[in-house]
């Protein structure tokens, strides 16, 4: 009790010294760049549209399904998921203008295309692959996925290509289990595949997520019904899957589902931080429009089940997924929805905060647009939160 008295006592400029020292640890264990962070706080700023039939370099631009952002030269990456059949396989740079802490028509301009090359250093035939997710590295390259395509047997692929010539650099293995067979007893659906891919800030680590379950982990995503994603954790430094994680989508009670037009799934993820943390959009058609929600997603307490390759051999609701908290559901915003399905970190806003902008896939459809959305994320990192705590202390 003395003790307590005593320091009750000391001087306050001993308190306030408490966080600058704190701070200085962070920088001496180099934990403050790598700090978690949490979302607080989610604002719709805008929004911008390219139309159907837009032509770039002789190219026709859409089929957006995947974005990553280079802070460095403050451009944007994206990827289409045309299967050559429009051009050959590609992916876009975009000079998008978020200088007003908005945006609108006019703020994106197309200022690349980058053919992507094989290991033969020849263009993907029409139909051999389906570009999707999309993730930035500090080497000046890009990781890409592929769904494939199961009814053809063509394995996905998540491959490295250059930034300046489009060639492979390196190839990830996939694990067989997410490898579709002739008998169709196992592997990814066709079109449900690794929809995402997210590289986190300390370019150690790479995710991507099944968009559903697979064949032999339940079923695909049907009215109310959750279906069962499996992310894979692959560590760069090896280029090895090392970790994978259940995550369960959310169930969609659709207000009127029309027969046979019901999808849902999981269609990308970025990662917050390096701990753990990441946003993940999940998109359901009915065929009578889109809903999308956003959700902050957490690995902490998540069961590790690599070497699970069914679970319906097991007891799967005793598997401990990631948790899961939903930010928004974009159907409240002031916009309509087109069929969303990348997103990313952006550009820092004039007040400092960071932009997190989503992009649209428009199947190259005469009746949908290329659609970009744009939100303020609220972000505080732990030392903040610290922070808080001591000055409310003191």
């Amino acid at each position: 009790m003395q003790l307590i008295k005593k320091l009750l006592t000391l001087p306050k400029i001993i308190y306030f010294s408490i966080p600058i020292l704190l701070i200085g640890l962070f920088f001496f264990f180099g934990n403050f760049a790598s700090a978690s962070v949490i979302v607080t706080g989610i604002e719709f700023i805008g929004q911008a549209t390219l139309p159907t039939g837009l032509t770039f370099q002789k190219t026709q631009v859409g089929g957006f399904s995947g974005i990553t952002y280079d802070a460095k030269n403050n451009l944007y990456y994206v990827i289409s998921d045309d299967r050559s059949e429009k051009a050959p396989a590609r992916f876009y740079t975009l000079k998008i203008d978020l200088s007003k802490g908005t945006l609108k028509d006019g703020d994106i301009v197309p200022v690349g295309v980058t053919t992507l090359l094989n290991e033969n250093a020849e263009k993907y035939s029409p139909g051999t692959s389906d570009t999707e997710g999309i993730g930035l590295t500090t080497k000046e390259t890009v990781f890409i996925s592929s769904e494939g395509d199961t009814q053809q047997l063509i394995n996905p692929f998540i491959k490295e290509f250059s930034i300046s010539s489009g060639k492979v650099i390196s190839t990830l293995p996939i694990p067989n289990k997410f490898l579709p067979d002739k008998n169709g007893k196992q592997g990814i659906r066709n079109n449900l595949a690794f929809e995402s891919l997210t590289i986190t800030p300390d370019q150690k680590n790479l995710f991507t997520v099944t968009e559903n379950a697979l064949i032999q982990d339940g079923t695909a995503s049907q009215p109310k019904v959750s279906t069962s994603c499996r992310i894979i954790q692959y560590n760069l430094l090896t280029n090895q899957p090392e970790k994978e994680f259940l995550y369960q989508t959310q169930p969609v009670a659709p207000l009127l589902n029309l027969p046979g037009r019901f999808t849902s799934g999981l269609t990308d993820l970025v990662a917050l931080d390096s701990q753990g943390h990441f946003l993940s959009l999940e998109r359901t058609f009915t065929g009578l429009g889109f809903g999308v929600s956003l959700f902050e997603v957490s690995l902490e307490g998540a069961e590790e089940i690599q070497n699970l390759d069914s679970l319906l051999a097991v007891d799967d609701t005793k598997i401990q997924a990631v948790q899961k908290r939903q930010l928004l559901d974009l159907r409240t915003i002031e916009a309509p929805l087109d069929n969303l399905e990348g997103l990313t970190l952006g550009a820092k806003l004039p007040d400092g905060q960071p932009s997190l902008l989503l992009v649209s896939d428009n199947n190259f459809n005469s009746l949908q647009r290329t659609q970009i959305l744009a939100f303020k994320l609220k972000i505080e990192p732990d030392f903040i939160r610290l922070l808080h705590r001591l000055f409310s202390f003191i």
